[in-house]
């Protein structure tokens, strides 16, 4: 007899947590089977951390995919607590998110478009996992501080845009299947798998937006689906590889991080929140046969070896550094 969850529906609070209503139910199953759509959940909510939240890369000209420049904001500005009164920011809202596609929010002046903030406004979450925060003259202000911009950038709603960043971690080893020490370390290296970005040519976790009424889960597993393994090519014939899928997303897995993210994309009006999840391949039985082909989003995938030279996009290397301390691995 086995007790199995499965997610119901999931809240997010104020505190930045999320609450899962899962439903119980005890099965006859053999030990190494899990009911589709089922997972055990290891539950760890990470607290705020500086490193996470400090602008440097939400600070860079030009804004990406422009040639516009931030009014440039010295560290001890960007706090919203210091008094600027000297303080111009640039306005500007990429022509692809004033085109108005499905995942981006209307102009403001637009009539008839009256967003709820830190709310869920229908199917659009709003609330922030840095807790409530401020709008000025109608527009959401940013938690973290000051970008040097204004308006939406390449972001398509005002205020936060929630994503989900996936990271698929295995144990290097060798030709005999024993996993791979560091010579200095002495701990065993682990690799996760990772993207290089078309639109900046860095190296990144697989993640992507949550889409609206999208459980976070059903975001993970899809964006690693879409951009590692191009599921959007598949012919329907790659049975073994949907259940090997099922079986990585439907293990126990690591809750690494959930809240602001350092973005070059964020403005003073929008910015880039994440969860990142950890689903990890102890025996390498699942993933080592797994074909890694990119996306249409990715120009490569690979499997990288963790380190602390890892240089990755937004605030990805340090994602990667909890994985790399809580499983025990060299950094």
């Amino acid at each position: 007899m086995s007790l199995w969850l499965s997610v119901r529906a999931s809240h997010l609070l104020p505190s930045g947590c999320v609450v899962f209503v899962l439903r119980a139910q005890r099965r006859l199953l053999p030990t190494n089977h899990r009911a589709p759509g089922s997972f055990l959940l290891s539950y760890w909510c990470r607290s705020r951390s500086p490193a996470m939240t400090t602008h440097v890369k939400a600070l860079t000209s030009p804004y990406p995919g422009s040639k516009v420049d931030r009014w440039p904001v010295p560290q001890e500005k960007v706090s919203w607590s210091e008094d600027w009164p000297e303080y111009q920011p640039v306005e500007y809202t990429a022509p692809s998110v004033l085109a108005q596609p499905a995942w981006a929010d209307p102009p403001q002046s637009n009539e008839g478009f009256s967003p709820q903030y830190n709310a869920l406004d229908g199917q659009v979450q709003r609330t922030s996992f840095e807790g409530t925060y401020k709008v000025m003259d109608g527009s959401p202000r940013n938690p973290s501080g000051r970008t040097g911009v204004i308006g939406r950038g390449l972001l398509g709603r005002w205020g936060p845009n929630h994503a989900a960043d996936p990271i698929i971690t295995r144990w290097k080893r060798d030709a005999a299947g024993e996993k791979v020490m560091h010579p200095e370390s002495g701990k065993p290296l682990l690799q996760f798998v990772a993207i290089q970005r078309k639109d900046c040519g860095q190296w990144a976790i697989p993640g992507g937006m949550v889409d609206p009424g999208e459980l976070v889960t059903a975001t993970l597993r899809r964006e690693f689906c879409e951009e590692a393994l191009n599921s959007l090519e598949s012919t329907g014939e790659e049975k073994d590889t949907e259940q090997r899928i099922q079986s990585l997303f439907s293990q126990q897995h690591l809750a690494v991080y959930r809240g602001y993210v350092d973005d070059p994309r964020n403005t003073d009006n929008a910015w880039m929140e994440t969860q990142a999840v950890n689903y990890h391949d102890e025996t390498g039985h699942i993933l080592d046969k797994l074909t890694l082909q990119a996306g249409d989003d990715a120009g490569k995938v690979q499997w990288v070896d963790m380190s602390s030279s890892c240089s990755l996009y937004a605030n990805h290397a340090q994602f990667i550094q909890i994985v790399a301390e809580k499983r025990g691995a060299h950094w």
